[in-house]
């Protein structure tokens, strides 16, 4: 039976109680972490994408993508508080449905984190390029070397993003040598996008080129385009989704937070709510002062976000200015209402604040194969740690030159698509976990257990299914490809190498990095 290796929760509850955490967060406290989580590359970086696939909706899109963030940060919250180990979505799987979901829970982590860490390199590269380069030093860099190729949905003359490309093999090198952000430092990062983005709301809802006219019309493409045509609101949704990623590390923090039951829901919930009345203002002021509107096709059809029919029109003097066709959205809609030196610092903050968020999606990844590799279901060569640095520098290594390369060729709105592919996957997972677990074993003691799962459990795997539904055709497909070519690495090679299959479960402490081998009997073959 390919479900049959569940790891014991004992084994992985008896080593998380090593851990001596004080609480002392407070729900407030909670909340304002998690705003610094989820702001970041999204908001800077696909507003044109969005804008694109639902015109003046984009409002609407956010407000979607945040109804099912707050589901899902519910179901993350009680089982990170339950399960409070190393691992993710990938753990908890492992210790409630078994290897075999496990893996297929990893291999898709494997996607997000991989993917998402290029698709904010290309969002870096283009604040680089416009406010650092042109607009600060008056350089440009020519499209073959600050753009990906036409044909996957480049720029006219693109060749490679340079940049995109070396700011991801540099940050994959800090993480190599040990390099880390301190609280201090996260904490200044915080500070400058949370500013820059009051900043932007203050000065465009004011502008006197903020007229309400540009809202119409308010949903060009219908809510609903149609199942994988990533567009209207729910398509545009679909990818801006990508804006909240970030939320589950506030889920974490259930150990450390004073009177859990009260103060992890409003931490989380508060910090999803306040984010989205800030996307959807943002996404109000840009559209209201130089307009949103899509560029159609065909049949009144807007032109599909990262494609080469898109690319050709933006090429043209007639859309050159228009907000769907910008790399570096909010400071290029500062410009336009005469606030330029105000978009450059902008376009400096994100320049400074995104290779924070690559650093952060590059580290989760490597360790997420880290352990994977630990468990024996990857090779062991992987999780070889460097003599010096004493981080896992071979799978860094590795991982660093695929983000390098997909940074590199591939246009942001493609590649955030392809990453909240499995992101939805994982999130519809730990929902299904969670339900597995409170059914099995209600024994365990939970810090934090969400009232009302039977609607929450199911409203989440719901909403993950509905909004990958809505990715583009291209997107979606992407998600079962790599899929199988998980099945194949499992059944090939992982299965029959599983430490868990061979009776030994290695549990590791996060805090104190302590590993402990439990051996166990191996599982009988059932009859």
């Amino acid at each position: 039976m390919i479900f049959d290796r569940v790891k014991p929760l004992d084994a992985i509850l008896a080593a998380a109680e090593k851990k001596s955490l004080k609480r002392s967060l407070g729900g407030i406290q909670l909340m304002l972490f998690g705003i610094g989580c989820i702001i970041g590359t999204g908001i800077f970086v696909l507003t044109a994408a969005g804008a694109q696939k639902a015109g003046p909706g984009l409002m609407l899109a956010f407000a979607i993508a945040g109804a099912v963030c707050v589901v899902a940060a519910l179901c993350y919250a009680e089982i990170a508080a339950t399960v409070p180990v190393s691992g993710s979505a990938y753990t908890y799987t492992y210790a409630t449905m078994g290897e075999f979901l496990a893996w297929t829970v990893g291999w898709a982590l494997v996607l997000e984190y991989a993917i998402a860490a290029s698709a904010v390199s290309v969002g870096w590269s283009g604040y680089f390029v416009g406010s650092i380069l042109d607009e600060t030093l008056g350089v440009t860099l020519p499209n073959w070397l600050s753009a990906g190729p036409l044909a996957l949905g480049g720029a006219e003359g693109g060749l490679i993003n340079l940049p995109a490309m070396v700011i991801a093999l540099l940050i994959t090198g800090l993480l190599i040598i040990g390099t880390s952000e301190s609280a201090k430092f996260n904490a200044v990062l915080v500070a400058i996008k949370v500013t820059a983005l009051t900043a932007f709301i203050a000065l465009t809802l004011t502008s006197p080129a903020f007229e309400t006219e540009r809202f119409n019309p308010f949903l060009p493409a219908g809510v609903f385009g149609g199942f994988g045509s990533g567009l209207g609101a729910v398509g545009a949704a679909a990818t801006i989704f990508f804006a909240y990623v970030g939320f589950d590390a506030v889920s974490t923090a259930a150990e450390e937070t004073k009177d859990p039951q009260r103060n992890v829901p409003l931490g989380l919930v508060g910090s999803l709510l306040f984010c989205t009345l800030f996307y959807i203002l943002v996404a109000a002021g840009a559209i209201g002062t130089i307009g949103g509107q899509p560029i159609m096709g065909p049949g009144g059809i807007p032109f599909p976000a990262g494609s080469e029919e898109l690319a050709r029109q933006c090429a043209l003097p007639a859309h050159a200015d228009a907000l769907v066709c910008s790399n570096e959205a909010l400071a290029h809609v500062l410009r336009q209402i005469g606030w330029s030196g105000v978009g450059n610092v902008l376009g400096v903050a994100a320049f400074l604040a995104l290779p924070s968020v690559i650093l952060v999606l590059l580290f989760a990844q490597t360790r997420i194969f880290f352990v994977m590799s630990r468990d024996g279901l990857l090779p062991e060569f992987l999780s070889r740690v460097h003599p010096r640095w004493q981080t896992p520098h071979v799978v860094t290594a590795l991982t660093g030159i695929v983000v390098a390369v997909g940074a590199a060729f591939f246009p942001v709105g493609q590649l955030a698509d392809i990453a909240n592919a499995g992101t939805l996957y994982a999130f519809a997972m730990v929902a299904v976990a969670v339900m597995v677990l409170r059914r099995r074993r209600s024994d365990v003691h939970r810090h934090f257990r969400v009232k009302g799962l039977w609607f929450v459990g199911p409203a989440t795997i719901a909403g993950c299914l509905f909004l990958f539904l809505n990715l583009p055709g291209e997107a979606m497909v992407v998600l079962p490809a790599w899929t199988a070519i998980g099945f194949l690495v499992y059944f090939l090679y992982s299965r029959r190498r599983s430490h868990l299959g061979q009776g030994i479960v290695e549990v590791v402490d996060a805090v104190a990095g302590e590993e402990t081998a439990i051996p166990i009997h191996p599982p009988r073959p059932r009859n």
